[in-house]
């Protein structure tokens, strides 16, 4: 039997999972990869390629980073004769001409339970808002952003306890199997997709630096919600008065604690550290509490807990 031939469009981690999976299967070829331009990193601003491209270089697969998405791209792109174009966290919207070429055959492989959490954001959006569970839909491509028609999908549930690189990583993986058994029934005619109930969409934005601000009239778990959702990047944090100075704070690692087993004897106004049991705390919106595991003092490096109240909070 023939190899599928696939040109596989993605950027991120969430990308690679999916490209590595199906760089497994036997009876799929991935004839070329686009992906993002390498981009400054870190500190040092040093040019890093995007994992895509990282991953397919290590398996001598062509690699296409265009600037813009123009007819010069197209007509590069032609030549591979791909069957089928599969698209994963790319970062750019496909325009109409390439999804001509092929005739309803571009699925794209988003994390959320379409038509909810179209856009950037998904997976953190469902953390955020606190979701019991998720999952992955597989999608025909068309020049809206995650409209079109739906070919599959897998829902994943229990994901309250999940931080953002825990679900992302769940979500990819769910995604890339169920991609690949998609595949062969929908290029087969086995599969019609359904339209997406257009008046059910939600959106989500891009997530920004300043999102990782807490808002101290939140709850506890409104606030450890950010932080799972967050953790990674942009991180949560808050501009704290210690000592009659004001200090900004990254909270790098926090757990909820449910109101009837808060430590008694806290502050009663919001944003206010205290310590009990050698346990440090922090107070939130009605009457709710964090425990604080480690954080990071601007200019600091991160520290426990411990070493934060001998630094900070005693005299």
């Amino acid at each position: 039997m023939n190899k599928i031939k696939i040109i596989f469009f993605g950027t991120p981690e969430f990308a690679w999972i999916i490209l590595d999976k199906l760089l497994k299967q036997d009876n799929f070829e991935i004839v070329a990869v686009v992906t993002a331009l390498d981009k400054p990193t870190g500190r040092k601003q040093i040019l890093t390629p995007p994992p895509a491209k990282v991953l397919a270089e290590k398996n001598n697969i062509p690699v296409l980073q265009p600037a813009e998405l123009n007819n010069e791209f197209i007509e590069n792109l032609k030549k591979y004769q791909a069957d089928l174009m599969v698209t994963a966290a790319y970062g750019k919207i496909i325009p109409k001409e390439i999804l001509d070429l092929f005739h309803e055959r571009s699925l794209n492989v988003h994390p959320s339970l379409l038509p909810k959490y179209r856009g950037a954001s998904p997976i953190q959006t469902a953390l955020l808002n606190g979701d019991d569970k998720t999952g992955v839909t597989i999608m025909l491509m068309d020049e809206k952003m995650d409209h079109g028609s739906i070919v599959s999908s897998v829902k994943v549930s229990s994901i309250k306890d999940k931080k953002f690189t825990e679900l992302h990583d769940k979500l990819a993986k769910f995604g890339a199997e169920l991609l690949i058994k998609t595949i062969p029934d929908y290029l087969s005619g086995k599969i019609i997709p359904v339209e997406q109930e257009h008046e059910k969409a939600t959106f989500c934005k891009i997530i920004k630096k300043q999102n990782g601000e807490i808002n101290w009239n939140n709850t506890a778990e409104q606030i450890y919600n950010q932080w799972r959702a967050l953790h990674k990047w942009p991180g949560i944090f808050s501009i704290l008065n210690i000592k009659n100075k004001k200090l900004k704070i990254e909270f790098t690692e926090i757990n909820p604690v449910g109101t009837g087993h808060c430590p008694v004897q806290r502050p009663k106004r919001t944003e206010e550290f205290f310590v009990k049991d050698k346990k440090l705390f922090i107070t939130c919106s009605k009457n709710t509490v964090l425990e604080i595991k480690k954080l990071k003092p601007q200019g600091k490096k991160e520290m426990d807990a411990a070493s934060f109240i001998n630094g900070y909070l005693t005299n």
